[in-house]
């Protein structure tokens, strides 16, 4: 439609697709005035990472894919940039929205930024104060190059604040995975997942490991093979496995002991809505993800976190998740701690309140009255 402002959506990795499904339905209505394209860049590229939560979310088909498949980080991070480039050359938009941290969120915004194209950032201002983690390289990079931060929890304003960024650019807007979580709660409650499993009405903990820092090496496996057993001593335990994960598993020989636990489900990856009626079906969760903290904050399930720092620390000031890293110690007494949780009175963050894509929509519009 002629004097539409496009506005291009990346997502590469599931979470992406979390955070951007809001953001297009709260602008389809303004089509009008906004042309929302989706780019998928490929980075988890099968049907089971990517595909199905597109579904689940209510997202049509990508209008333009990248196919960059799996790789290293920087092969991965090149190929997005290469070919996001040739994209915005070809069909250049008004704006680019990234979100979160993974390697599709840097290099689109590089890509964007050098062609002088705005660059808007979703959940901004996170940080784990740890450069071992290529996420946190990418936060920082994104937020320096971005026109727009939009800040989902009140540290990542005064990170950026702390960073120098120009206060005028930041925004605090809240969660927008907390946005599809609860437009979705009532088809998430009547899916099934955990009945299916047999696990309705049982008590049990909800498992996830991916991070290469878990998950690469036979030492962390084995460390985590010892804290599964320790938690399935009490509890069954539900674990759909990132198929990097089972990949090393296997190349690591120890397939057979994890399916050996006793009280231990494996299953396969599952869709979003599959994994968040686990998650509100289960008394805890074992996790090493960023998302999985707020979902479980939002929902006021406890979590205990198998990483040695957090940048969402939000999640630990409201009282819901614990940091242990792989130490067993630390484990087995959040694991106490999560077994007698008491959820009376508890209250979500405030503005994760299912409203932050509206918020963020009333700032794209007067960015755009602005210029």
């Amino acid at each position: 439609m002629p004097g539409q402002i496009a506005i291009y959506l990346i997502a590469g990795a599931r979470p992406n697709f979390m955070k951007i499904a809001p953001l297009w339905h709260a602008l389809k209505p303004l089509e009008s005035r906004f042309e929302t394209r989706i780019v998928h860049t490929g980075q988890h590229y099968d049907f089971s990472m990517s595909d199905i939560f597109l579904k689940n979310l209510g997202l049509p088909t990508p209008d333009f894919s990248l196919g960059v498949g799996s790789g290293t980080h920087g092969f991965q991070t090149g190929q997005v940039l290469i070919k996001m480039e040739q994209l915005l050359l070809q069909k250049p938009p008004a704006l680019v929205v990234v979100v979160g941290d993974v390697n599709s969120t840097i290099a689109a915004a590089l890509a964007a930024a050098k062609l002088n194209i705005p660059v808007a950032h979703i959940e901004a201002g996170l940080r784990s104060f740890d450069m071992t983690m290529p996420e946190e390289i990418n936060r920082i990079l994104t937020d320096r190059i971005s026109d727009l931060l939009f800040a989902s929890e009140p540290s990542g304003t005064v990170n950026l604040k702390n960073e120098g960024i120009n206060e005028e650019r930041v925004y605090l807007v809240g969660n927008l995975m907390i946005d599809s979580l609860k437009n979705n709660l009532r088809e998430i409650r009547n899916n099934g997942t955990a009945e299916k499993l047999n696990l309705k009405g049982k008590k049990f903990g909800l498992v996830t490991m991916h991070r290469p820092s878990n998950v690469d090496n036979r030492p962390c496996l084995e460390v985590l093979l010892s804290i599964l057993k320790q938690a399935a001593s009490q509890d069954e335990l539900v674990f759909p496995i990132h198929p990097r994960t089972r990949k090393n598993l296997n190349t690591f020989g120890l397939e057979n002991e994890f399916n050996s636990i006793k009280n231990l489900k494996m299953i396969g990856p599952v869709g979003y809505f599959d994994f968040i009626n686990l998650m509100i079906s289960s008394s805890f969760i074992l996790t090493d993800s960023g998302g999985i903290q707020e979902e479980s904050t939002w929902l006021g399930i406890p979590c205990i976190t198998l990483r040695d720092n957090t940048e969402r620390p939000l999640t630990v000031e409201k009282g819901t998740n614990r940091i242990t890293g792989l130490d067993l110690a630390k484990v087995s007494s959040a694991l106490d701690w999560a077994r007698h949780f008491d959820k009376a009175g508890y209250t979500p963050p405030p503005l994760w309140d299912g409203n932050a894509s509206k918020r963020v929509v009333q700032i794209l519009n007067n960015f755009f009255d602005n210029r």
